[in-house]
């Protein structure tokens, strides 16, 4: 059994059992890779693909255990180059993201770029995507963190920080009769036609909720996973638009008017998650203290001695996480 070998089943397990595309992602022959596949199954005496004649069409049960054990030596492999990497030049390497839009453009660039000037030969790279993909990342380590507020939880092998709290604003024309309203209540807001998130981004679930506590059922019009996009529905006049309050700007969105709905919606809290066991190089650290001061390594490397996620939150119960 060859290392290779292994990242050539994982690597076609993640590129939709697609063995010519995988060939092309890793620089090598498509016969290649189906050789030292086969190869690694006559080794191991069982199949990890099906197949139809040539093509790969799915995984089995057997290739399923295989692929899992797989992923967790490839990490360690990488740890391990990680660890000769931090100790042959503690500020050069790669540091891979996902995020949401949202943080992506509104949260993370003052903090790219304090990074970037603090580290110019550490390579940096975001993935965005839902906070289900992103966490998927984190968890079978194809990035190094993730940032969401939502979807986080369901990973297990997920040790997940709090960063900051944020809420919600009504985003409207200047002219609509929202903006006129003194005391904003949710059952104004349910009186028209609303443009939000889609469901599973930026919070979204304490919006939900918060309408179904109060009985309401809003008509929820149009949905995107981008802020700026929701915005420009807005101004379209397809509905009242509800993004994060970090979303709008009063230079870029002087035309619209942002209504504070703090008081309407439970507060969200935005958080980084990495998989259990990895080593985190220098650079790593300071990026999630410029990201939230308040995680220092100090707390970071105690969070590695967590076991459970009750084990976490005790953490963080006596630790004050800001608010933006």
């Amino acid at each position: 059994m060859k290392l290779q070998q292994l990242r050539y089943i994982w690597e076609v397990a993640h590129h939709d059992l697609n063995v010519s595309a995988t060939a092309q992602s890793l620089y090598t022959s498509q016969p290649g890779i189906s050789k030292q596949i086969r190869l690694l199954e006559d080794e191991l005496g069982v199949e990890i693909f099906s197949r139809s004649g040539k093509h790969l069409t799915r995984i089995t049960p057997a290739g399923e255990a295989i692929l899992k054990t797989a992923g967790e030596i490839l990490r360690k492999v990488e740890s391990i180059k990680q660890v000769a990497q931090e100790f042959s030049n503690e500020r050069k390497g790669t540091l891979t993201l996902a995020t949401t839009h949202t943080q992506a453009r509104y949260a993370l660039p003052p903090v790219i770029g304090s990074f970037i000037k603090q580290y110019p030969e550490v390579s940096l790279h975001m993935h965005q995507g839902t906070p289900m993909q992103i966490s998927e990342m984190a968890a079978d380590g194809t990035v190094d963190f993730a940032i969401a507020t939502e979807a986080m939880e369901l990973f297990s092998d997920l040790i997940m920080m709090p960063c900051y709290r944020w809420n919600r604003s009504i985003v409207v024309p200047k002219n609509h009769p929202l903006a006129q309203v003194s005391n904003l209540t949710l059952e104004e807001v349910a009186k028209y036609p609303i443009v939000t998130y889609v469901f599973g981004f930026t919070g979204r679930s304490k919006l939900d909720e918060a309408f179904i506590n109060r009985g309401l059922a809003p008509k929820v019009v149009f949905t995107a996973a981008d802020a700026d996009v929701i915005k420009t529905y807005v101004r379209l006049g397809l509905g009242v638009g509800i993004i994060a309050s970090m979303a709008y700007s009063d230079t870029a969105d002087s035309d619209l008017v942002a209504l504070d709905a703090s008081h309407l919606f439970e507060s969200s809290v935005t958080k980084i998650g990495f998989r259990r066991g990895t080593f985190l190089r220098g650079f790593m650290y300071d990026f999630i203290e410029k990201f939230a001061p308040h995680l220092t390594k100090d707390i970071i490397n105690e969070a590695f001695n967590r076991h459970s996620r009750a084990e976490l939150d005790e953490l963080f119960e006596d630790i004050e996480i800001p608010t933006r």
